[in-house]
């Protein structure tokens, strides 16, 4: 593949190019889905279950597609503006998603993660997210969690996404980031006796751009 040069400053790079072609030719928009689509169906799955996630995703999507003449192309990475819309859709289903937990927390067993391992779907991700997930008391730290501190703290270990990009996806201060996760990783460390599954650093650096 040939090297490419440096975008030069001021035009769109990365997603935002899908996304400023796809408002001239609407086809283009599929590629930032294939992009994304594998990896934002498996957050929400593990928070909602696949069936869930399916009709998620694809109205993440289909409301990305509709507001994709107001993104800003400045932004090159389109993962926060995905995981937002994603995140305000699965807020519809909180009491879903504190059953889930609940049940994980009753059989210490993570059915999503079961059923991919079993088909062959499971990748490195899954099996760490399984490791940490799965686990009773870590299942119902993070049930007793409110709205708010669960969706910060699981953008952060489970979407892999910087205190930046949540504070991005959900439109609130960066400060606001980091004292609702303060808050989750308390909660969940006193669940647990004082341990920490999470593997998070106290914070983390933003990615290069």
């Amino acid at each position: 593949m040939r090297a490419r040069g440096p975008t030069p400053a001021g035009e769109p790079s990365g997603d935002a190019v899908l996304i400023e072609r796809s408002r001239r030719y609407p086809e283009a928009f599929a590629g930032l889905y294939d992009r994304h689509a594998p990896a934002l169906h498996r957050y929400v799955a593990r928070r909602l279950g696949d069936g869930a996630a399916d009709d998620i995703v694809a109205d993440t999507f289909l409301d990305a597609f509709r507001r994709r003449h107001t993104y800003d192309l400045a932004i090159s990475d389109a993962r926060p503006w995905l995981y937002g819309i994603a995140a305000n859709l699965a807020g519809k289903h909180s009491r879903a998603e504190v059953r889930m937990l609940r049940a994980y927390a009753r059989t210490g067993t993570d059915p999503v993660l079961t059923v991919r391992a079993m088909n062959g779907h499971a990748d490195e991700a899954d099996s760490r997210l399984s490791a940490q997930a799965v686990q009773r008391q870590l299942a119902d730290a993070i049930a007793g969690l409110t709205a708010a501190d669960r969706d910060v703290l699981l953008l952060i270990a489970w979407a892999d996404l910087s205190y930046a990009e949540v504070a991005a996806a959900l439109r609130i201060p960066v400060g606001t980031v980091r004292s609702r996760l303060h808050r989750a990783r308390a909660r969940v460390r006193q669940a647990l006796g004082g341990r920490d599954p999470s593997g998070l650093p106290e914070e983390r650096q933003e990615p290069a751009r």
